[in-house]
């Protein structure tokens, strides 16, 4: 295997809290809005007895909404070349480029409007592979939803490819 791509810092920060937490109210309004925006017009999302006869308190969420509804808002100015924002909690890793290489989701309880859902993401996981094309590192970072209750609603793992 050739030399390594992580200097041992940035290995070191294994399980280290990257992000959050950060905690937001789900917002009816915004809610709807991005069901209408990604085509899902499931009557759970925006009428309060189709959900309660579905079995939910009230007012449900498109599954993805989660995530979205915990991204801060950032002016243009902060984006950067490629047409990603900028990141803070970047992991530092010896290579040119990095690939978004994938995302796994559980969803694990139901999220209604009104919940406060609290996220923090922490580095799960760090390693260097070998490929066809030479070395690469697999980054996955893990973003934990809670509700006002403390339970786990989601999980999500975001894998990066970096070479």
């Amino acid at each position: 295997m050739s030399s390594s791509l992580i200097p041992p810092e940035s290995l070191a920060r294994v399980g280290e809290i990257l992000a959050g937490p950060v905690t937001v109210r789900i917002d009816r309004r915004e809610s709807q809005r991005y069901a209408y925006a990604v085509g899902d017009l499931n009557p759970i999302y925006f009428d309060d007895e189709s959900a309660k006869a579905a079995g939910y308190r009230t007012l449900t969420i498109p599954p993805l909404f989660i995530t979205h509804a915990l991204v801060a808002p950032e002016p243009a100015s902060k984006l950067r070349t490629d047409g990603l924002y900028e990141d803070s909690t970047s992991v530092v890793l010896k290579v040119a480029r990095m690939m978004f290489g994938g995302e796994e989701w559980d969803f694990l309880e139901p999220v209604c409007v009104g919940d406060e859902i609290t996220g923090t993401t922490r580095l799960l996981d760090l390693d260097q592979k070998e490929g066809k094309k030479g070395p690469f590192v697999r980054l996955v970072r893990e973003t934990t939803f809670t509700n006002q209750d403390e339970q786990v609603v989601a999980r999500s793992r975001q894998i990066g490819i970096a070479r």
